[in-house]
């Protein structure tokens, strides 16, 4: 989702979020945006947090030369290189925080930490599968997206980049960074795995793809089956607002000055989202792929025939997730078919 300008700059750096360098957002953390030259997200932010014995990584970003190029010279700006990482804090399993970090790890002998819920995510990236992927569109009556995703080839990943890590978080627990503290939080929601960190001394959120201040995180598009994500999320964004208020430091987007603030607003879209899709199956009982295709997508209100096939997918996993909360809530009901399970209100 395409955001404007003026939003994107980010307060540390007076520029563009996407910007490559090393921005001081704190006393000792900065800020290293790694491209995505093949996503629409266009970059990751990477935070390196200084310490006696090194540097902690709060994300690792995705494994292409690109981006080891771009934190090779971030770090060479606070005047350190990788061989200096001593552990990665992963939020989540997903390739542009996960895999650069499991493959440095490795070279460098830096202890890399996920949460336990990532599991499922990292076994099912090294089979190579996505099926779960595709038996959702199909439950979701998607069969002209499933009909197209199996005429692409699908692409090799390195194991290497999907190891397992040396920690596996479990819970509400603490992690020591050289002389702070940070509380790691489950959050699951985008992934069922998800973590952030919280730096609360200092007032920080590192906060991943939990709450990103200009877009909304996907949500269901795993390739494992697992959870009722949208309810996981929502739960998730309740948790942070009940903490309190941080500073963001996202994956995607620019530092901003509130955690409250966003999750306001993400919950309140969530809520406008969720009754979109009732007001469609209140008109005819239809499959999540038939709602999806009545709903306007991303900030410009696309129609869902222009979106391209990854983000249709997307879209309809989502539309899948919403359906699903109205019915947990008691206003929809979910009966199976063969051609997609339909959804009525009522």
């Amino acid at each position: 989702m395409s955001v404007s300008t003026s939003k994107a700059i980010s307060p540390d750096s007076g520029e563009h979020w996407t910007e490559p360098g090393a921005f001081r957002v704190a006393e000792g953390i900065h800020r290293i945006p790694l491209p995505l030259p093949m996503d629409g997200l266009r970059a990751v932010n990477v935070y390196a947090v200084e310490t006696p014995s090194g540097l902690t990584l709060v994300d690792g970003g995705w494994a292409i030369p690109e981006a080891r190029e771009a934190l090779e010279k971030g770090l060479a700006v606070l005047g350190a290189g990788v061989g200096d990482i001593t552990e990665f804090l992963v939020t989540h399993a997903h390739r542009d925080h996960y895999s650069l970090a499991a493959a440095l790890g490795t070279e460098v002998r830096a202890r890399v930490v996920l949460g336990s819920g990532e599991r499922g995510a990292l076994a099912a990236v090294r089979r190579g599968g996505n099926g779960a992927i595709a038996q959702r569109l199909r439950t979701s009556g998607a069969l002209p997206l499933v009909e197209r995703w199996s005429r692409i080839e699908q692409p090799t990943h390195d194991p290497a980049h999907w190891r397992d890590p040396e920690v596996w978080l479990e819970g509400d627990t603490t992690v020591a960074v050289g002389e702070r503290s940070f509380a790691a939080i489950p959050t699951p929601g985008h992934t069922q795995g998800h973590y952030v960190y919280a730096d609360h001394e200092a007032g920080l959120l590192f906060a991943g793809d939990h709450v990103l201040p200009t877009i909304t995180p996907s949500i269901g598009f795993e390739p494992v089956n697992g959870g009722t994500p949208l309810r996981d999320f929502m739960a998730s964004l309740t948790r942070m607002r009940a903490l309190p208020d941080l500073r963001l430091l996202p994956a995607h987007g620019p530092v901003a000055p509130s955690v409250h603030a966003r999750v306001d607003e993400l919950l309140e879209h969530h809520e406008h989202r969720l009754a979109l899709s009732l007001a469609v199956i209140r008109a005819n009982p239809s499959t999540a792929y038939q709602v999806a295709a009545e709903l306007p997508w991303t900030r410009h209100e696309h129609r869902f025939d222009t979106l391209d096939l990854f983000n249709g997918s997307l879209a309809v996993m989502e539309t899948l997730a919403h359906l699903d909360v109205l019915v947990a809530r008691g206003v929809a009901t979910r009966v199976p078919a063969p051609d997609g399970d339909l959804f009525s209100a009522g």
